[in-house]
């Protein structure tokens, strides 16, 4: 940053780091804390436990992401995933739970961008073939849905951002979708006829003026 000098130098002297700190604050909050494998577990971490019920097994999962608050009560205040527990009656799958568990937790520690997690865990498939939740959501495995309750928790918390679809387009669609199935759908359901997104893995797909376009997210081949 330069200034204007508009008065005659007589003398100069070198300014230790104290002044230098009063002089400009941002120097002095280099203090700031941010997410790092070093960062030491609170006594007590505060977070959301997510039910997940699927048809491959008679016990649900239940998920349980901790976050830790990192400068706490200043302008600088932060909220970040710190651990992540998967807890169940059914232990077919034990192994493989805790070693997944304990993989995103190092993640979560480490810090930086830990977004990615969710795109990859939403991209494995299995190869006995995924299935359909109550409302038409599909899953293409179990650690999918994994993938899609951590997407949650990190929007809850502000690391990811909700896509919403803007006012007009929404209008548009309810529109549509009321004048193909002549408002005989209850409210909440899509037509029968509906393909599965690819985008928002909901079976609401229909073919609307000419184009397959989403009910649900708004997804279309025709931009």
């Amino acid at each position: 940053m330069s200034r204007k000098i508009e008065q005659k130098i007589v003398g100069y002297k070198v300014a230790n780091n104290d002044e230098v700190a009063e002089e400009n604050p941002v120097i002095s909050e280099s203090n700031i804390i941010q997410m790092h494998e070093k960062v030491s577990r609170p006594e007590a971490l505060s977070g959301s436990t997510y039910k997940i019920k699927t048809p491959l097994s008679d016990h649900a999962l239940y998920l349980t992401i901790n976050d830790i608050i990192l400068n706490e009560g200043t302008d600088h205040e932060l909220r970040r995933p710190f651990e992540i527990f998967i807890n169940s009656k059914n232990m077919d799958h034990f192994q493989w739970i805790v070693a997944l568990t304990r993989v995103i937790s190092a993640v979560f520690r480490k810090g930086g961008d830990c977004t990615f997690l969710v795109e990859e865990l939403k991209a494995v498939f299995d190869p006995q073939g995924g299935y359909f939740k109550p409302g038409g959501k599909f899953m293409p495995s179990l650690v999918a849905e994994i993938g899609w309750a951590v997407e949650d928790h990190l929007q809850k918390i502000g690391l990811m951002t909700v896509p919403e679809i803007p006012e007009h387009q929404q209008q548009i669609m309810d529109e549509k979708r009321a004048e193909y199935d002549g408002k005989k759908t209850p409210a909440g359901d899509f037509p029968s006829t509906a393909e599965l997104c690819k985008k928002c893995s909901m079976k609401a797909v229909i073919l609307m003026d000419g184009c397959m376009t989403c009910l649900n997210c708004g997804d279309s081949k025709c931009g």
